[in-house]
């Protein structure tokens, strides 16, 4: 073993897939590229999700409470990686790059049409927002693509790389 850059530990662990977080604020729709996300319960569907004080959504996540989690097959990466290189304050990212905002049904972000699966969330727990930006959501809401069956995501390893799904493997489980 030989060290390890501390500054580069979160390509080793980041976790996936990446997805894509879109907000609404004032009748103005937004979406971010994020991939600093963990789920935290089964039932409900709990989410963590980091959205940094410096990004554009973050204003928007805290006066809403609400959000869309659009998950992404990895044939949208140009599309992502071109989300997540400009910023909503200036650009409408769903127009530029080129997505499709649908309505949700519980929540005021969109759904966004090209990804296999969108959740819709609520914010339920703020107690580490302004320590560590992290936001608890409840997913009040699933939509998926039943013709995308096995999707491949993408998985964010650092610097404009990224791995894509490999084959599945299923393993014994005794978990119900």
């Amino acid at each position: 073993m030989k060290p390890y850059p501390l500054d580069k530990v979160y390509q080793l662990i980041e976790p996936g897939p990446v997805v894509l977080l879109t907000t609404a604020l004032d009748g103005r729709q937004n979406v971010m590229t994020m991939s600093w996300h963990m789920m935290m319960e089964f039932t409900p569907p709990r989410i963590g999700c980091i959205v940094s004080s410096a990004d554009h959504s973050f204003a928007a996540l805290s006066q809403t409470g609400e959000c869309v989690i659009a998950i992404p097959s990895s044939d949208l990466a140009e599309k992502v990686v071109a989300v997540g290189n400009c910023s909503g304050r200036d650009t409408d990212k769903f127009a530029q790059i080129g997505l499709t905002a649908l309505p949700a049904g519980k929540v005021g972000a969109p759904l966004i049409g090209e990804c296999f699966a969108n959740l819709e969330c609520k914010v339920t727990d703020r107690d580490f927002v302004e320590r560590h930006n992290l936001f608890v959501l409840d997913v009040v809401a699933a939509w998926h693509q039943p013709h995308d069956a096995a999707p491949k995501t993408l998985h964010h390893k650092g610097y404009g790389t990224f791995a894509v799904d490999g084959e599945d493997i299923t393993l014994a489980s005794k978990m119900p």
